[in-house]
Formats: C-alpha cells, structure tokens, sequence
C-alpha cells in the first residue's frame, strides 16, 4: 500500500505523520482517518478549498487536477504548482510527502 507522509505543521500535525492507504482512497478521507485535522468544510465535495494540500513529492503518481479542482485551487491561500485539493486526491500507487499549508482560507475552525 501507498505510504504517506505529512511534514509537521505547527498545529494541525507538530510531530509530522505516515502511514499507508488503499490505492483509490481520498487523501482527505486518510488524513482525517489518522488524525490530522484538515479543514474540509464543503465536506469533501470540491467546493471550498480549506483543504488544500501542497504535494512534496509523489505528485507524478497522481491524475492531472481536474478543472473543478483548478478552478477551486484558485481560491486557496498560498497556491504553488504542488497545490492540489486533498478531497480531490485518489490515491494510487505511489508514496506520497504532503505539506499543510500555514493558513487556510477558513477563517473561523470548527472544533
């Protein structure tokens, strides 16, 4: 099964994380699944960008973006060529090093 790393964020992950998911499983889905907090407000339909990730490395495994996710990318803070939206990320093959952006476009978090 796919690793996935996530780097350390300050309050969402301060330790960094791995761990593995099925091939075909949302990158959002696993990351609430082991205990990072993604904002993911729209409910992980493509529709708000709170939970915008940035692809370190493994971003040649994946699909191209769509353009519902190109067109809600351009909503989020702090976009790179990496940026892609962890609800819209299928999971393939290949290991994957992800980075939480420092801000979200949320302004208020649910807790």
């Amino acid at each position: 099964m796919p690793l996935v790393t996530v780097l350390p964020h300050a309050e969402l992950c301060p330790q960094g994380t791995q761990f593995e998911i099925k091939p075909g499983r949302s990158l959002c889905e696993g990351l609430l699944k082991h205990g990072v907090a993604i904002e993911h407000a729209c409910d992980m339909v493509a529709a708000c960008s709170t939970c915008h990730v940035l692809v370190r490395a493994g971003a040649n495994t994946l699909p191209e973006p769509d353009d519902e996710e190109n067109d809600q990318l351009d909503n989020a803070w702090g976009v790179e060529p990496c940026s892609r939206l962890a609800c819209c990320v299928r999971v393939k093959d290949g290991d994957l090093t992800v980075e939480l952006p420092k801000h979200s476009r949320n302004h208020a978090r649910e807790r």
